[in-house]
């Protein structure tokens, strides 16, 4: 099966880029939009000097529990430098999502509470709420982690959008907020 449709079988369509849109990026902005892929497994990420930002990560039920994600994770950290990913938030209905948190806590992962992020898919045009998990080997902050999904949102998620999907996607400042006051938000690794 075509790394593709591996991973639009797993993610919902509201997190999915279109198989151009990916296509482009690695073929246009290759030096940055990375695939590692295994027949057990997709991994789509970006690479920045300063930060790595894990686009898509699917291991197949085959493999889950053998240590491939782990391994893939840990390539990733011998960068020493942070990891940023997006996660939905726990659907008690989708038994995956729990888990998938679970992998993410015991891979050292913190969820970025100060963050919202909020975006409009353009494939169903409803508002999609997403939680962002970070790994910060030198202890780099929310406020980095920010600034980093920022420009991960600019340059990756939303390169030539019009191009590949008729319409834009809305401003990173619409998408994006960081609030030092809502750390007292829910902390959804917490109680997994």
């Amino acid at each position: 099966m075509h790394w593709y449709e591996k991973l639009n079988q797993y993610f919902p369509v509201v997190e999915m880029k279109s198989k151009e849109h990916m296509e482009t990026l690695l073929k246009e902005k290759g030096e940055i939009y990375h695939k590692d892929e295994g027949p057990l497994h997709v991994l789509m990420y970006v690479e920045l000097e300063d930060f790595t930002f894990i686009d898509y990560l699917f291991v197949s039920k085959d493999a889950r529990g053998q240590g491939l994600g782990h391994k893939l994770i840990e390539k990733l950290k011998k960068k020493n430098k942070p990891i940023i990913l997006e996660v939905e938030p726990v659907n008690y209905e989708d038994t995956d999502t729990e888990k998938r948190l679970r992998f993410y806590k015991r891979e050292g992962f913190e969820h970025a509470q100060n963050i919202g992020y909020r975006r409009r898919s353009l494939a169903t045009n409803e508002i999609n709420a997403m939680e962002i998990l970070y790994w910060a080997p030198n202890n780099e902050s929310e406020e980095q982690v920010y600034e980093a999904m920022k420009k991960t949102y600019e340059m990756i998620h939303t390169y030539k959008d019009t191009d590949f999907y008729g319409a834009s996607y809305q401003p990173v400042n619409e998408v994006l907020t960081y609030d030092e006051d809502t750390k007292d938000s829910e902390d959804i690794l917490k109680d997994i």
